[in-house]
């Protein structure tokens, strides 16, 4: 069989770059096939991607060496119009992919250009929107659609031209988890139904394995490392070695002490069998473990009474909400898209006005007071720091929030310095923030709120869009910052995240909250989890498989044993 893309000794150098961003790649992928493109930041995964569907060399501009052939044709002879009949693209932000007034409208921009003739454009379009579940949505405007429902208005507006190739460009980076879950088997469903080749780039690679893929291809600095089986990958060290969270429950496996070269269906956790001497070993292991006890029993520093909002002319977005914060907590506010919980933040920032209810500092009612008497107290950061960003040099944008304050220049800069060798910029004191990364510039937006003094930091989806070492980073400095005492509320869909670094969390559906307890039994809870659009551990899965009574204890000794083994160095 002929492959369908196919690079030959490929590399790939942007104009603006030094060096190559692709280095002698030599990849042939077939046919019907569904290949997950893996790796850390900057690894080249994106820019493969780009080269597939002729963003490079026809958008993005840089030096090619080498070959690729995409359904038989050369693109460097090609154009990305030709080339966008075979490949369908489907980004991580679906907002910048709409083109209609109405779902239809977008669905049928594909089918415009072709010229196709009405009637056989109104059957197409209806056939691609059944096929991912959106016929019901067709007059709507794509903005007003929730999360998932904009990337199934997408996958539509690509199968809808019948390419033969479709690409995921990191497909789960905006969707909450449950959401996150249903794409990937909406994504295998397409894969089933027309036999199309797939490919999914991607870092999350537990969330992607829900559904079973032929090949994973790693990559590290430009170049191929691992071309394989998931099977093989997943029994390999390489995915620790390359920057690459494995799957939790294999995690769980290897510090049992399970052969997990040994094990069937590890590439799948729906399929993975354990036989009964690997449940033996993960029951003793669980045996040895200390019960953790983690209790905070500090006082309350931030309360929340009964809160009502709505924006003006539009339906409520809070219902009665009521919650208390202790000090020195680090907790996760988690939840569907839309569940109201940025609108909450916002509230105890002083960025939105309750119509109901009461805001409580530190025993003070703090409901009527202004933004900026707030904004000494409690810290929020977006969740895109170029959002936040207003200066050019990194000290202007850290002073930025006390100047006028009524310090000196000289107390100023003292601050920002302390603050800066908190957050680890201090060596970048001159910088400008253009030649920052993305993970330095959310320091840097740790950093404006923090020199504030704030006792409670809020972060909106702290570690989104991140690979394992710079989400590990970030996380690693909140825990620091918790450490010496202040207070850290994190907005998240990151169940991971949950699991590792906070021990409760308040869960919010459709503007009420309906559980706060501890993460663990959050994510063990299998009912909660579909209710508020969130996805059960894996681990939850190898605990009802050994017959445990006890699930939430047996995840939090594997939390327990992992934030050991991460203060450890390992």
């Amino acid at each position: 069989m002929e492959p369908i893309i196919s690079f030959k000794d490929f590399s790939f150098q942007y104009n603006a770059q030094k060096q190559p961003t692709l280095k002698h790649i030599d990849l042939d992928i077939y046919p019907g096939e569904k290949i997950l493109i893996c790796g850390a930041s900057g690894s080249g995964k994106s820019t493969l991607g780009n080269c597939i569907n002729g963003l490079i060399p026809f958008s993005l501009n840089g030096k090619m060496e080498g070959e690729l052939t995409v359904d038989g044709i050369k693109t460097k002879d090609s154009s990305i119009f030709e080339l966008s009949t075979r490949v369908g693209t489907v980004l991580q932000d679906p907002d910048g992919q709409f083109v209609g007034l109405t779902v239809a409208e977008d669905i049928a921009f594909a089918l415009e250009n072709d010229c196709v003739v009405k009637e056989k454009m109104d059957e197409q379009i209806l056939e691609a929107a059944r096929k991912v579940d959106i016929e019901k949505r067709m007059k709507n405007a794509p903005y007003d659609l929730s999360g998932g429902q904009k990337q199934r208005v997408s996958m539509a507006g690509v199968i809808v031209d019948d390419v033969k190739i479709l690409l995921f460009d990191e497909p789960l980076a905006n969707l909450d988890p449950a959401t996150g879950k249903t794409a990937i088997e909406l994504i295998d469903l397409i894969k089933k139904q027309t036999d199309t080749t797939v490919i999914i780039i991607e870092h999350r690679i537990e969330d992607v394995l829900w559904e079973k893929v032929d090949r994973i291809i790693l990559m590290d600095d430009g170049r191929i490392v691992s071309d394989s089986r998931p099977q093989d990958l997943l029994r390999s060290d390489l995915l620790s070695e390359y920057g690459i969270r494995e799957p939790l429950y294999l995690t769980l496996l290897k510090y049992a002490g399970v052969d997990v070269n040994d094990v069937e269906g590890i590439d799948n956790i729906k399929e993975l069998s354990l036989k009964e001497d690997d449940k033996k070993k993960i029951r003793e292991w669980y045996d040895r473990q200390e019960k953790p006890v983690r209790v905070n029993e500090n006082e309350y520093i931030l309360e929340v009474e009964n809160v009502d909002f709505s924006y003006e002319e539009s339906e409520q977005i809070l219902f009665d909400v009521s919650f208390r914060i202790r000090r020195g907590e680090m907790l996760a506010i988690v939840g569907k898209n839309g569940a109201g919980k940025s609108t909450m933040s916002k509230v105890i920032c002083g960025f939105e006005r309750a119509q109901k209810g009461k805001i409580i500092f530190e025993g003070k009612d703090i409901t009527d007071t202004s933004i900026r008497s707030r904004a000494s107290h409690i810290g929020y950061v977006m969740q895109n720091p170029n959002q936040m960003i207003s200066q050019a040099m990194i000290f202007d944008e850290v002073a930025l929030g006390i100047r006028g304050s009524g310090l000196s220049e000289e107390q100023i800069k003292e601050k920002v310095y302390e603050t800066l060798k908190i957050c680890g910029l201090y060596e970048f004191r001159n910088w400008p923030i253009s030649a920052l990364s993305f993970g330095q510039k959310k320091r840097v937006t740790i950093a404006s709120i923090l020199v504030m003094g704030p006792q409670i930091i809020i972060l909106d989806e702290p570690t989104a869009g991140q690979d394992l070492r710079h989400y590990t980073e970030i996380m690693e400095f909140l825990k620091e910052l918790n450490k010496e005492g202040k207070t850290i509320v994190l907005i998240t869909h990151d169940m991971h995240l949950m699991l590792e670094y906070t021990d409760r969390s308040i869960v919010f559906t459709d503007g009420k909250i309906i559980a706060d307890d501890s993460s663990s039994a959050v994510l063990c809870d299998f009912d909660l989890t579909k209710r508020a659009s969130l996805k059960e551990t894996s681990l939850f899965k190898v605990a009802t498989d050994i017959g445990l009574d006890d699930p939430v204890d047996f995840v939090d000794c594997f939390i327990e044993q992992d934030r050991k083994e991460r203060d450890d160095g390992h």
